[in-house]
């Protein structure tokens, strides 16, 4: 399942009109503010590779208000050791 988080920039005072757009879009999971160099951070998910590219090249890039992007997609979500998965999944554990 492919997982992608792209940073923003919106026009000036867009910020909220552009997150409540993003969080209409369908895959996208969580969107946040930021200060610094970018306004927003997406996180999207979707079901295959095609379905990641179709959101953001069709359906975010139909969001107007938006300047620039950068898209960064995981390459590959590290997997929990069996300790690991045992340290943090017991239910005594917490």
């Amino acid at each position: 399942m492919p997982i992608a988080y792209i940073l923003i920039n919106t026009e000036i005072g867009a910020e909220k009109e552009v997150r409540g757009a993003l969080k209409k879009v369908e895959g996208v999971e969580e969107v946040h503010n930021l200060w610094g160099v970018y306004d927003l951070i997406a996180n999207l998910q979707a079901e295959s590779m095609d379905e990641l590219k179709y959101i953001i090249t069709q359906q975010i890039e139909k969001i107007g208000k938006i300047h620039s992007k950068l898209t960064m997609i995981i390459a590959e979500k590290p997997q929990k050791s069996t300790q690991e998965q045992i340290l943090f999944e017991h239910p005594l554990i917490q």
